[in-house]
């Protein structure tokens, strides 16, 4: 039976801990966060801001979010649609999401995701939206204008897994093609007039791809799992035309992912931007962390470290399933901004929608291998080599009924020729 009362005490734990911050017992404004925040704006980055559409740059939420974005080489869910394009074609089950990111003051995401997978390959859909209320009053406190600035993102994903097998995983290739729309409300002209259309002259269309690379494979493997513990990937996204004289902010990524124990998963992203109209105005170098701990068969906590110029920045998130969905909750803190609780929540729901029949197929091959190396061991090779050859026609890359069978028929080859040698010698 579940344990469901441990996240029962976790959720009761929440309002208390958010009481507690908010009657001044945590101080938020303490000389160490002052320290802190110091420290990290002697850094600031002289080329930040530079691009245009920045909402491709704030993270939908779920997973990925919470493992403070270093989500390139882990790509496992639907989370991959932002970070690596390649994880369609490797995901386990086919997933629908939602998700509510309460990005910085009154801005807002929706996002949505539909990804599938049919055997090597994989299809996505998915849509963001980034809304922030926009009003504006005149010198007289009269309002004039009122409406919403917003950015909102279309996305089409394909990807395919190459060379796969069983001892190999395959490397997987995948692009993402993408297109955001920049609506800005008509706003008063010196004169304190409301412009019509001047909104729409500074709002824009864009259209960009991104592409992505993936692999698994094991290395310093210390448990038994058909599932692979080391992870490669690397992205280039949001590469495309200018708009309105600004460039697109346009990232390269490299990431590793390492599962040391079944429960615990490790990952580093390395993050380079590109400004395409002038790469000697490309922003610094930046770098996420983060991890993934299982603590039972439905509950996990993440967390995770980003650190962009003069912006550190910490993420938790906890992950509960209950049946086929899974509910994530993330939260962010932003120390060069303001410390105050439950400022960055974003909230996913994930519909495990099964792998299309993709399990019973690998147990029935394995059932059809044991088979036959039930009735090898007997002595009853021509029936193991029927076994081996039905696993095959199942699944020609399950190579440990290939290689069986290449010894059996070897052996019955060996039995034929001496039975021929002691004819010979009668």
């Amino acid at each position: 039976m579940k344990n469901y009362w441990f996240f029962i005490v976790i959720l009761l734990m929440i309002p208390g801990v958010e009481f507690f911050a908010a009657s001044g017992s945590v101080d938020f404004s303490s000389t160490a966060y002052g320290t802190i925040s110091d420290y990290f704006g002697s850094s600031i980055d002289p080329n930040a801001g530079l691009t245009a559409f920045r909402s491709l740059l704030v993270p939908m939420g779920g997973r990925s979010e919470a493992m403070g974005t270093a989500f390139t080489a882990v790509a496992d869910d639907s989370s991959f649609m932002e970070s690596n394009p390649a994880g369609s074609s490797q995901l386990k089950n086919t997933e629908f999401s939602v998700m509510h990111n309460n990005w910085i003051a009154d801005t807002k995401v929706e996002s949505a995701i539909y990804a599938v997978r049919f055997n090597n390959f994989g299809i996505g859909v998915g849509g963001k939206w980034l809304y922030l209320p926009f009003t504006e009053y005149n010198t007289f406190g009269d309002r004039v204008s009122k409406g919403y600035y917003s950015e909102a993102t279309a996305i089409l994903n394909i990807s395919y897994n190459f060379f796969s097998g069983y001892y190999f995983n395959g490397v997987s290739l995948g692009a993402n093609l993408k297109a955001t729309y920049r609506g800005i409300p008509d706003y008063t002209n010196v004169n304190g007039v409301l412009s019509v259309g001047s909104g729409a002259s500074q709002s824009a269309l864009a259209v960009m791809g991104d592409f992505g690379v993936l692999t698994r494979f094991n290395l310093f493997k210390l448990y038994a799992s058909r599932s692979r513990n080391f992870a490669l990937g690397a992205a280039i996204k949001n590469v495309g035309p200018s708009v309105l004289g600004e460039p697109l902010p346009t990232v390269s990524s490299a990431g590793v992912s390492y599962s040391p124990i079944r429960p615990l998963l490790l990952s580093f992203d390395g993050n380079w931007p590109i400004n395409l109209m002038d790469p000697s105005l490309s922003e610094r170098f930046y770098w996420s962390t983060g991890m993934s701990l299982s603590l039972a068969d439905f509950f996990a906590i993440q967390a995770g470290f980003l650190l962009k110029g003069s912006d550190p920045r910490f993420s938790l998130g906890a992950t509960v399933d209950v049946s086929q969905v899974s509910f994530i909750v993330d939260y962010t803190l932003d120390l060069t901004t303001q410390a105050v609780p439950f400022n960055r929540i974003s909230v996913n729901a994930k519909i495990n929608l099964g792998d299309g029949g993709r399990l019973l197929e690998a147990q029935k091959v394995e059932d059809l291998y044991l088979l036959g190396l039930e009735e090898y061991a007997k002595g009853n090779i021509d029936v193991a080599v029927v076994y081996w050859e039905q696993a095959l026609v199942e699944d020609s890359t399950f190579d440990p009924a290939r290689e069986s069978l290449t010894a059996a028929q070897n052996t019955m080859k060996l039995q034929q020729r001496m039975n021929e040698i002691q004819k010979l010698e009668q």
